[in-house]
C-alpha cells in the first residue's frame, strides 16, 4: 500500500500512555471487531421503514416512493426491504481485476511510531474519500476520532480491554484500537499486511459512516425488541454493510489517490476471511452455530468487501434488503 508521504490526519488521540483503563467491556452501543454483541427481545416493523425514510431523507429522495411500491426483496428473516438511492450513479474511473493479483511482499509497519503514522494516513484516507461521496449528496461528512490506548479504555460506550480489539463507539463517535491488535492480526488470524491493518481501520470507519446515515441507531432501537436469534441476524448486516463500505473505501481511494499496490486486495479479503464468525469459532471451540453470528461468515465477509470494492457503489451496499448474504 503506497501511504508514506501522504496527509496524517489530525483526529487521531493518542491515549496509550493512560494505561489499563479497567477491566469492563463496551455497551451494546459500541461494535467491536472482529466479534460483536447480541441484541434481544421483539421485531423491526416500522424502524425498518424509518431506517429506510432516513436513507432517502439525507439523500433528497422524494419519501413518497415508498408508498408507490418497489421491486421484490427481503426474506422471510423479518428483516425489511430497505435501499440506498442514489442521486446519480457511481462511476469507477480504475480497471478492477476480477482476480485477485499476484502476492508481494512489502515492508511491515512494525514499529509504535511506524503504526501511528500509518492509521493516521489511513484515517486520513476515509475523511477524503467519504467527504468527497457525502458532498456528492449535499451532505457534510463529520470525521470522526481515532483513539490509540494501549490494555485497556474508558470511552463512551463502556470500558474496554484491548483483548477485543478494534471497536466504534457511536455515543462518542470515535473508533478505539491498540495498536497491538495488529500483531495479533499477523500472527493469531494470519492476515499480514498494511493493507489488511487498513482495512480494519476502514471496517470501523464503515459504522462511523452507518451513524452519520442515521442507520446504527435505528438498529440498535430494534435489537431492543428483538430476540437473540434475530438480534444477531440484524447484526450480521450491519457489520457486513460496514464491510462493503471498506470495500468502497478501497475503490474511491485508489480513484483518487493510486493507493494500492499487487496484492493488497489479496491482503484485505484475507483478513475479512479469517475474522469470519465461523472460522473464530471453529477456532476456538471446535464447532460453527450459525445462530450465534453476529458478524458474518468468512465467505460473507470477503463477498461484501469485495462488492464495495469492485463497485464502488452505495447502492451495492444494501444488505439489509439483499434476499442472500
Amino acid at each position: 500500500m503506497r501511504w508514506r508521504g501522504e496527509r496524517e490526519s489530525e483526529n487521531v488521540e493518542d491515549r496509550r500512555d493512560e494505561g489499563g483503563g479497567g477491566f469492563g467491556f463496551p455497551s451494546p452501543g459500541g461494535l467491536r471487531f472482529p466479534s460483536g454483541g447480541a441484541g434481544r427481545g421483539g421485531g423491526i416493523g416500522i424502524v425498518g421503514f424509518l431506517i429506510l425514510l432516513g436513507f432517502m431523507l439525507f439523500f433528497g429522495v422524494d419519501p413518497r416512493v415508498i408508498l408507490q411500491g418497489g421491486g421484490s426483496g427481503g426474506d422471510d428473516s423479518g428483516i425489511p426491504d430497505i435501499h440506498l438511492p442514489q442521486s446519480r450513479p457511481d462511476t469507477t474511473n480504475f480497471p478492477v481485476p476480477g482476480q485477485p493479483g499476484p502476492q508481494v511482499q512489502h515492508p511491515q509497519t512494525t514499529s509504535e511510531d511506524d503504526l501511528k503514522q500509518f492509521v493516521s494516513v489511513v484515517l486520513a484516507d476515509t475523511e477524503d474519500v467519504w467527504s468527497n461521496l457525502f458532498k456528492r449528496y449535499g451532505e457534510t461528512y463529520s470525521d470522526p476520532k481515532l483513539v490509540l490506548f494501549t490494555g485497556g479504555i474508558r470511552s463512551a460506550c463502556g470500558t474496554a480491554m484491548s483483548a477485543m480489539g478494534p471497536f466504534y463507539c457511536p455515543n462518542d463517535e470515535k473508533v478505539y484500537i491498540d495498536l497491538s491488535f495488529y500483531e495479533e492480526l499477523k500472527n493469531r488470524f494470519h492476515a499480514p499486511g498494511d493493507f489488511a491493518q487498513a482495512y480494519v481501520i476502514a471496517h470501523e470507519v464503515g459504522h462511523h459512516v452507518q451513524k452519520l446515515l442515521g442507520i446504527m441507531d435505528q438498529v440498535e432501537s430494534a435489537r431492543q425488541r428483538m430476540s437473540e436469534k434475530q438480534g444477531n441476524a440484524l447484526q450480521v448486516r450491519v457489520e457486513l454493510q460496514a464491510d462493503c463500505f471498506a470495500g468502497i473505501w478501497a475503490n474511491k481511494a485508489q480513484e483518487m489517490k493510486n493507493i494500492i499496490e499487487p496484492g493488497d486486495i489479496d491482503q484485505a479479503l484475507a483478513a475479512a476471511s479469517a475474522i469470519g464468525d465461523d472460522r473464530i469459532q471453529q477456532q476456538t471451540q471446535g464447532y460453527v452455530v450459525r445462530d450465534s453470528f453476529t458478524h458474518g461468515s468468512s465467505e460473507q465477509r470477503v463477498r461484501w468487501f469485495r462488492r464495495g470494492y469492485e463497485s464502488g457503489s452505495l447502492k451495492q451496499c444494501d444488505t439489509f434488503n439483499a434476499k442472500d448474504l
